[in-house]
Order: C-alpha cells, then structure tokens, then sequence
C-alpha cells in the first residue's frame, strides 16, 4: 500500500475529512519486509487465547438458559495490564470459580441463585474492556479489525457448543453436571492464560524482536497507558462516543432476547424436545461466528487496499450487522409454528448479525485507543443494560405463550436494531477524537490547523 506523511492509524490527519490516513507508521518502510507472519506469532497467539477465554464466558452465561429447563422440569416433578492481564484472567477465573457453586446456591433458593448469578456478571463485566485495552498494545492497525474480531467471536462460539453440550449433559448426566464441567474448563484456561499471556509486546518473554518492533513501531505512542488521567468531561459530550453506546445498546438488545429467551421459545411455541432445543438454539451462533471472523478479515484488506476510510468501513458493518437481522427477526415473528422457517430466519439474522463485529463493536478504539478499555468498560456498563431488561420485556410479552405474543418480541427487537443502525449511520465516526491524543500530538494538531506549519 502506499505510504503518505508517516501516520499511523492512531494519529489524527491534519486535514478535516478525518480519517483517511494511511495506516502504518513511517518507520514501518517496506511493508513486505517489515511485517512479520502471523502463523503462531505472539499476536496471532493471545488472539486464540482470547477466543477460547471468551468462549468459556459465554458459554458459562448461557448454559443456565438450557439447564434452567431442566431444573424447572426437575423440579415440577418433584412437586409432582499486567493489570489488563490480571483482570480478563481474574474475571473469567472468578466467573468459572463461582459457576461450580451454583448447584449448591440452586438447592439453597432462588435468592442464592440469583445473587450467584449476579457476581458472576461482574466476573464477565470486566473481560471485555481488558480485551480492549490488552489490544490497544497489541493490534496493528491494518490487523485490528481481524485480529479483534477472531477474539470477540469466542463469544458466538461459546454460545454455540454450550447450548447443544448443556442438553446433552443435562439428559446424560443431570444438570448439576454442566456447572461443574464448564466451571472447570474456565479454571483450566486461566492457567493457561497466566502463563502464556503478557500485557503488552515489551514484556513478552517469547515474542520475536522482529514482531516486537512491527507491533510497536506500527501502533505508536498513542496506544500507550494514560494513567489515571481521564477526560471525562469531553467523553460524556463526545457525540461519536454516543452513537457508539445507543448502538451497541440496541444491538445487544435483540442479542440478549435470543440468548436468554430463545430456548423458552423453541420448547412453548416449537415444541422442541430437550436436545433438539438446545442444538437449533445453537444453530443461529455458529453462523455469528463465521461471519464476525470473514468480516474482520474483509475490513482489514477494504482498509490495507485504502479503498475506503475507517468511517465508512465501519459504518458499513454496521449497517449490514444491524439492518439486516432486524428484517429477518420480523420474517421470525411472522413464521409462525413453522419450526423450518423460524430457526431459518433466526440463524440467517444472527449470521447477519456477525458483521457488526467489525463495525461499532470495535468502534471505541479507532475513536481513542489510548483509552479503548475506559471507553469499552462505559460503552459494555449501558450496553448490558438491554441484557436485563429485554427478558423481562420478553417475559411480560410472552406470559400467555402465544404466538402473538412472541411476534412482538421480534417485532420489537427489530425496531430496535433499526433504529441503533440509524444512529450510527448519523453519528458514528472512526476519527480519532482530539481528546483522546497525547498532549504534544494536540498541540501539533492546533498548530497545523491554524495553518502556521504546512500539513
């Protein structure tokens, strides 16, 4: 790719179009020469650490939705840094730790079940912004988009095996056995993951010095520590912040309502058996992860090829992950007690759905990567919200359990993805923002838009 002026991804282009600045640093000269393999690079390597991590993350979170089945049904039968390092393996270690205790916490009360589940949601809560932040540091520019990707799809995946694996162990083993074998495969990855994981490229004990320069020299300064020194101020007013936050927040909507409700539907209106249950609710998540993956790869060579800016690229992911699954989840409302057409529609939505990886779910670090896991931590706090409220919205729709019902739920959903799309078409940006740049870079920045230093 042609080299102009020597920015990297992370500096901000002196001109007002924003974003179409080349995406490697002037050090970085021949690229054929400078970049070295990804093929079991340190890089390629804490990304398929970060997969599985997350895939036992979600996998934790969702098996409760496949095994609550049975436990109901058991139950009516009976009637009659180092830092970021520390923190994304702290966070799926404590999740894992505590989800061996909730059979205990099942027989205790729903109370003790319920407030289980809520510590281990604070476990989860910080895995994500680690992510962010580790990539901050690791992430070339013109890999960011694939390499982030492939670490933040462990989640469909995740989704993807518990689902059908909970019902099978449910049938096989009993439901108790599903918190203690998922529990125990996250303590086994946080052993890994401390012993093969560092917080940034300098500290790496293995990595090679021709990856270490490549990754540094190419992120620059700018995706450094800043301390405890936070702009808040021009964060909360910070307008492509916002479209990055009501995004996510309409998008995890509709995600949150198929992943906590989806089995109820597939048993009250499908009328599937246990096992089919939980494999056709696992179908629509292994397309999500297909399509995340192939849509960092794309984003990447649309940015490498500088056929289009960062703005626009992630828009377009966006717009594809969001619009998109919002036509095909009204198609799912509309489907009736087909169960071809419904898991069709659900699956072809939430593969759709897979593309907006590589749009406003890694927005937070084109805007400021020296604080993409502040802003991931802010951006993921709202975003979470929809993961309570849309069950109960979903609950209270759905407690005739009629087909009219559920129609509303994806209905709704819909609209909501829609209108997240809208928003960030408008207001969304892939600039860096001035306040998320070092001082001296600000300073350079006002300098040359007053036109007292050529650009």
């Amino acid at each position: 790719m042609a080299l102009q002026n020597g920015y990297s991804i992370n500096s901000t282009p002196l001109d007002e179009s924003g974003d179409t600045t080349p995406l490697l640093k002037k050090e970085v000269v021949d690229i054929d020469d400078s970049v070295p393999p990804q093929c079991c690079s340190a890089r390629c390597n804490l990304a398929i650490m970060m997969f599985f991590g997350f895939s036992v993350v979600y996998g934790l979170r969702v098996n409760l939705s496949v095994a609550m089945v049975a436990m109901v049904n058991g139950t009516n039968n009976t009637r009659h840094s180092q830092t970021n390092t520390i923190f994304l393996g702290g966070g799926v270690l404590g999740t894992a730790a505590l989800t061996l205790l909730t059979p205990l916490a099942a027989q205790l009360g729903p109370y003790w079940l319920f407030g289980l589940r809520a510590l281990e949601g604070f476990g989860e809560g910080v895995t994500f912004p680690a992510m962010m932040a580790m990539w901050a540091r690791w992430a070339p520019p013109l890999e960011r988009s694939r390499l982030m990707t492939l670490s933040g799809s462990g989640a469909n995946f995740g989704a993807f095996v518990a689902l059908p694996l909970t019902g099978f162990i449910c049938h096989s083993l009993g439901w108790p056995a599903v918190f203690y074998m998922c529990g125990g495969a996250g303590c086994i990855w946080a052993v890994f993951w401390f012993i093969l994981v560092s917080d940034q490229p300098g500290t790496h004990p293995r990595i090679s010095t021709r990856e270490k320069h490549y990754i540094i020299n190419s992120i620059g300064k700018d995706g450094g520590a800043h301390g405890w020194s936070v702009p808040l101020l021009p964060m909360v007013l910070s307008v492509p912040l916002w479209a990055i936050i009501v995004s996510q927040m309409c998008a995890n909507w509709g995600y949150y309502t198929l992943l906590t409700s989806l089995p109820t539907y597939m048993d009250t209106v499908l009328h599937f058996d246990l096992r089919q249950n939980a494999f056709l609710s696992a179908l629509p998540y292994l397309g999500g992860w297909a399509f995340s993956v192939i849509s960092g790869v794309v984003a990447d060579s649309l940015l490498e090829k500088e056929l289009l800016s960062v703005t626009a690229v992630r828009k377009i992911f966006t717009i594809t992950g969001l619009l998109l699954p919002a036509a095909f989840l009204v198609a799912v409302g509309y489907s009736g007690c087909s169960g071809v057409l419904a898991v069709t529609f659900l699956t072809l939505s939430t593969t759709v759905g897979g593309t907006s990886a590589a749009g406003v779910f890694i927005n937070q670090i084109d805007i400021a990567p020296r604080y993409a896991g502040v802003l991931l931590g802010i951006t993921n706090t709202f975003a979470t919200i929809p993961g309570v409220v849309a069950p109960i919205v979903t609950g209270y729709l759905t407690k005739d359990h009629s087909l009219a019902g559920w129609r509303n739920v994806f209905c709704l959903s819909a609209g909501i993805s829609a209108g997240g799309a809208l928003v960030f078409t408008l207001f969304g940006s892939g600039k860096v923002q001035k306040w998320a740049l070092a001082e001296e870079d600000q300073e350079q920045a006002e300098t040359e838009r007053d036109g007292l230093i050529p650009a």
